[in-house]
């Protein structure tokens, strides 16, 4: 189902098999206020299985830059997109959120385009097996989210 997020409450709409499901609804919806914010965007997911093509992107990313596969199911995909940025975030049962911010502009002067995957765990969740020890994470409070904690890595090669 498709669901536009309210971020002005959370809402567990589409995470209820989530052992973390308040958690990553509090992440989703602090998500959702930051586009607001941002872009003037409304923020809308889609079931993982309406959005194959992102799903094989971001799988395909994963794994070629850093070799990662995760057994957590995919639940909901949501996309930003305007002329100068990709940006799809991924929600993960087991509370995680992924996402692949890309920069569409060519490098100007110097200054290459900005190219990360990021990753946010939900308050309650352990850190992933796949992401143990490979990175460190940040601690940020959210009032929608409560802890959320980050990391990412750099994009090295071209997908778009």
């Amino acid at each position: 189902m498709v669901y536009k997020v309210n971020f002005k409450e959370v809402e567990t709409i589409g995470f209820e098999n989530s052992p973390v499901a308040e958690a990553l609804a509090g992440l989703r919806a602090n998500e959702a206020r930051y586009f607001w914010n941002k872009y003037k965007f409304e923020y809308v997911t889609y079931p993982a299985n309406e959005k194959p093509e992102l799903v094989e992107l971001m799988t395909k990313i994963l794994k070629e830059e850093r070799d990662l596969v995760f057994s957590a199911k995919l639940l909901e995909v949501a996309v930003y997109e305007d002329e100068q940025v990709f940006w799809p975030e991924f929600y993960y049962e087991d509370g995680m959120v992924l996402n692949l911010l890309y920069e569409k502009v060519p490098a100007v002067e110097g200054k290459k385009p900005k190219r990360a995957v990021g990753i946010k765990l939900s308050v309650g969740m352990e850190v992933p097996s796949e992401l143990e020890g490979k990175f460190k994470f940040a601690r940020q409070r959210s009032k929608l989210a409560g802890e959320v904690r980050g990391s990412f890595f750099t994009v090295k090669q071209e997908w778009l």
